[in-house]
């Protein structure tokens, strides 16, 4: 390569390396499997197909609901219940807005169902807390979160692709069990926590002692601990977030869905500060409807 040759090969070469920076964790990514292997019951793969929909369910998926138009958030029995986002909305005038469907966000077609009840526009976030990318937007989406419209719910849900992405699963709403108990006494910090322990302090917390270990230091008695961990809620929680991933077809982390009608992430948006103005736009296109 001469010397001219490289003066255009690197202004060509930076928009590709911005954009691999943006790019999300996807679910071929390798998942220290190595580090896991001696405290998983398996080796964690790489790759591993989340359960087919037609495997036999057990009491706990039996007990989700698919609720059709529904302003209830729990069932009779205070499960959470999966219930249908708000029906399909005609199209508005394009020329209000800044971002376009098939380049910054993709469309959910039908419209899909969501955690909560119809009563607000929910935005999920589809995270794992050992992707850097996730690690990384947090203090970006907690900013977003804190000054949400009231008319907005805003949800985390876990990626669950491969034995050790559903033990964070696992780990993150034996969290939130915990949080709404008061058993743990700041659920956002800790929250923040576990993000540190992965990429900070190079703790994996790839086994159910790591974890227990980790809610002990914030308070958490080990038999609280024990009683969420193999809890029915946290069970059901789990099979509600790995069935609202195959409906949303998500591929990678962190992956930003609104209304269960809309998907989208930084590298579509482009970066993190247009991520946010993607989801605005979003949340307004819903509250103008």
């Amino acid at each position: 390569m001469t010397q001219s040759d490289s003066k255009i090969f690197v202004p060509i070469l930076l928009p590709v390396l911005a954009l691999l920076v943006l790019a999300a964790c996807g679910r071929d990514e390798p998942t220290d499997a190595d580090d896991a292997a001696d405290v998983v019951e398996e080796t964690v793969e790489a790759v591993e197909e989340p359960v087919p929909a037609d495997e036999p369910a057990d009491e706990a998926e039996a007990a989700v609901e698919v609720v059709e138009e529904s302003a209830t958030d729990a069932g009779e029995d205070g499960s959470d219940r999966i219930l249908l986002a708000r029906a399909e909305t005609p199209p508005g005038d394009a020329g209000d807005y800044q971002y376009e469907e098939g380049t910054h966000y993709a469309r959910l077609v039908p419209t899909q169902p969501t955690v909560g009840g119809a009563d607000k526009i929910e935005v999920g976030e589809f995270f794992w807390y050992g992707c850097p990318h996730c690690f990384d937007l947090e203090p970006t989406i907690n900013e977003w979160a804190a000054d949400a419209p009231a008319n907005v719910r805003f949800v985390r849900i876990p990626a669950m692709w491969n034995p050790l992405l559903k033990l964070h699963a696992q780990l993150y709403y034996t969290e939130e069990v915990l949080g709404k108990s008061g058993a743990l006494k700041d659920p956002a910090a800790f929250h923040q926590e576990v993000f540190k322990e992965y990429h900070s302090k190079n703790n994996r917390l790839a086994s159910e002692d790591a974890i227990r270990g980790l809610f002990e230091r914030f308070g958490v008695s080990a038999e609280d601990f024990n009683k969420a961990w193999g809890s029915f809620e946290v069970a059901q929680k789990m099979r509600v977030a790995e069935d609202l991933a195959r409906r949303y077809s998500i591929s990678s982390v962190p992956t930003i869905v609104v209304n269960g009608k809309y998907r989208t992430g930084a590298a579509e948006a482009g970066s993190y500060p247009k991520l946010i103005e993607v989801i605005d736009e979003l949340v307004d296109r819903e509250s103008t409807r």
